[in-house]
């Protein structure tokens, strides 16, 4: 029997570590449960609400934004690379480090909760829109941006584009229904992720300024208070506060600015929804109010947040 040295126990020893803090990583990582718990609405709405939903259509989001992603985030890196190193002498070498480069890969997890916010919400016919809808999500992430910083939510701006530039393209509020399961379920998942991102504040912010606007407008027209809480027993509603509201890359930094930007986006829904009867308010409420992160950031100045980084662990 061969011995085994202690160079060959440290690198089993390195190797069981480097493991453990990949899955430590995976695991802390509040994209891996917005991607779960997305991923498990798609199927309990397919299953329970009879969505009428292809799965085709399915798929051609989810390669779109993976793939418009991994293209758009491995050029990125290859130009920083190029830069950062002005005597290139092999390209080739530099551009497959950026494709396959852990930052490349890593950040598909976001695109992935792109994909699955876009077939949550969005619904088209033809390929075509739901594959423009999907690239051009992506695409804001790096067309639109402020020192580093993308300031549209990417599946709400798929959503605001492919109704602008198609007629196929439409938005089903209702589409989950009033169940009371359907809420409590919604507000405990979002509970586990808001809490991972701390970003609570700009859900509850926004729900209460929004609720007291409906309130003391029935409480004006001399509506039931039954009216008022329909239109709070809303799964959209809930899915929209928790999972796309707090996106914690695209809103502002400092909790002040947050609130505020949360209480500007509740009041241009109050208005657009009540007075101009659009029913998809919010959609369009946080589209008009994004660019405002910019001023926020620029008053109220915050660390940016970050994803959590994976320990490397070399032997």
């Amino acid at each position: 029997m061969r011995n085994i040295s202690v160079r060959e126990l440290w690198l089993f020893a390195m190797k069981d570590i480097h493991i453990l803090a990949r899955s430590h990583y995976i695991l802390d990582d509040a994209r891996t449960y917005q991607i779960l718990f997305l991923a498990c609405f798609l199927c309990l709405g397919i299953g329970t609400r009879d969505w009428t939903l292809r799965p085709d259509l399915i798929a051609v989001v989810i390669v779109s934004c993976l793939l418009s992603q991994w293209c758009l985030s491995a050029l990125v890196e290859y130009t920083k690379q190029k830069n950062n190193n002005i005597f290139l002498t092999n390209s080739t070498d530099y551009l497959k480090d950026s494709i396959f480069s852990h930052k490349v890969i890593s950040s598909l997890r976001s695109a992935l909760i792109t994909a699955l916010g876009l077939c949550l919400l969005l619904r088209g016919n033809n390929y075509t829109t739901m594959a423009v809808a999907s690239c051009l999500a992506i695409a804001s992430k790096f067309l639109f941006r402020f020192r580093g910083k993308h300031f549209f939510n990417p599946a709400n701006f798929g959503i605001i584009i492919a109704l602008i530039l198609t007629n196929d393209a439409w938005v089903s509020p209702g589409q989950w229904g009033t169940d009371w399961w359907y809420l409590l379920l919604f507000t405990g998942m979002g509970g586990i992720v808001l809490k991972k991102v701390g970003r609570w504040d700009t859900s509850v912010a926004f729900l209460l300024t929004y609720a007291s606007l409906e309130a003391i407008r029935n409480f004006w027209l001399g509506w039931g208070w039954e009216v008022w809480q329909h239109q709070f027993m809303s799964g959209s509603l809930l899915l929209f506060a928790l999972f796309m509201l707090t996106d914690p890359r695209s809103i502002p930094n400092a909790g002040i600015s947050r609130l505020i930007w949360a209480v500007s986006i509740a009041v241009v829904t109050f208005i657009l929804q009540d007075y101009f009867y659009i029913s998809i308010a919010i959609f369009w409420a946080l589209f008009i109010i994004s660019p405002l992160t910019i001023f926020f950031d620029r008053v109220w100045s915050a660390p940016r947040f970050t994803w959590k980084r994976m320990l490397v662990v070399s032997g």
